[in-house]
């Protein structure tokens, strides 16, 4: 089998045809000729598109190379997340969520309540998430989200898989922070892996995506018509932009995480900081499983800590130089933001996300120690 940054080159893209691209440019198509009986791989815009089809074939590709999984993508992340959960979930069933997920999930989470699904949670940290398996009404799925943002806190995908299966649940991994050069869900034992392709898969913070692999067919078929239905579907020009990016993602990856991991003991020592985290790093509670599970050395580019408080933080951040303020994270450029500006995570008021660019890895740590130095004797003064 070729090697992640080959693959990653490679990816769905056609067999070779003499005068033609390499990677076809975007097919911007609401119709196609559609003669006789409504068959045929492309019928209708909101169906499918050539341009799609590349790219679902190359994540595929990705996440579970040498299988015959199958890859829907979205409009956005919260749109695959959206499609997953209901397109499986029913009056009556149960559901098990992560309490520290991304902060969107407790909306979904009551939407899901008010159409009749009771939804339990716990923590990611700890498999916490087994033991609410277990309950009056047995779980239908089960949604984990490893690493965890942004408390950055890791699972046993395995251990959690076959205990969810031994109980007839699903199990769906949100790998968005991972990439599917980090962690390889479904082979980890998940029936859907689920990520948002806005952040590290694309890379350039101009995209906004997400997709769904499975390796059963009936349950991408049933994602698949979700999408259909509601119409949460990607511009073929997102989706050609997505596809080009693929091609320095192992470049991307291996330098944001070594670079993270570089910053995150560059950090340890600093006393004005509490609660740092970073998979990556020996002491982190989180490393032992991620190092089992996750890929190459590959913990993310994400690391997490606090700072005293909401000025303290503040200051920090408007020290920065080579950091913008701002909500994502896997792109080329660093980013930072105070969390705790959105309300919905439980997080205190000084707590950094901290997204790991592509930068010369010597000045982002400089920039970053002498934002610290910079707030601190702010405070001082």
């Amino acid at each position: 089998m070729t090697g992640d940054g080959t693959r990653a080159v490679r990816a769905g893209l056609p067999e070779a045809e003499a005068y033609e691209p390499t990677l076809p440019g975007p097919v911007f198509a609401a119709h196609y000729h559609l003669p006789g009986d409504a068959t045929g791989p492309y019928t209708y815009g909101r169906d499918a598109n050539p341009t799609w089809s590349l790219l679902e074939r190359a994540i595929s590709e990705l996440e579970s190379p040498g299988t015959d999984a199958e890859t829907v993508v979205f409009s956005s992340g919260m749109g695959a997340i959206s499609a997953v959960l209901l397109s499986q979930l029913r009056q009556g069933d149960a559901a098990v969520l992560p309490s520290d997920g991304y902060q969107l999930l407790p909306a979904l989470s009551e939407r899901l309540e008010s159409y009749g699904v009771e939804v339990r949670t716990a923590p990611t940290g700890g498999d916490a998430q087994l033991a609410a398996l277990d309950g009056a009404r047995p779980a239908k799925l089960l949604w984990l989200e490893t690493p965890s943002n942004p408390g950055l806190d890791v699972c046993d995908i395995r251990r959690l898989a076959e205990a969810a299966h031994a109980r007839g649940a699903l199990v769906a991994v949100d790998n968005t922070l991972a990439t599917p050069l980090g962690q390889r869900p479904l082979e980890l034992g998940a029936d859907f892996a689920v990520a948002s392709g806005t952040k590290a898969l694309t890379g350039h913070g101009d995209v906004l995506l997400g997709y769904v692999t499975c390796r059963d067919p009936r349950l991408a078929a049933a994602v698949r018509v979700w999408r259909k239905t509601v119409g949460a579907i990607p511009g073929p020009m997102e989706a050609w932009l997505a596809h080009r990016s693929l091609a320095t993602l192992q470049l991307r990856v291996d330098r944001q995480a070594a670079t993270a991991l570089a910053l995150a003991e560059a950090l340890r020592d600093r006393p004005e900081i509490t609660g740092l985290r970073h998979p990556g790093l020996p002491a982190d509670p989180a490393h032992r499983v991620a190092a089992a599970q996750m890929r190459g050395g590959r913990f993310g580019c994400v690391v997490s800590f606090t700072l005293p408080d909401k000025g303290h933080a503040e200051r920090f951040l408007a020290a920065l130089r080579l950091v913008d303020d701002a909500t994502s994270f896997g792109g080329v450029r660093s980013t930072a933001e105070r969390r705790g500006r959105w309300g919905g995570d439980a997080v205190p008021e000084g707590f950094i996300r901290f997204s790991v660019g592509a930068e010369d890895p010597d000045d982002l740590i400089a920039d970053v120690l002498h934002a610290l130095d910079a707030a601190h004797d702010t405070e001082r003064g």
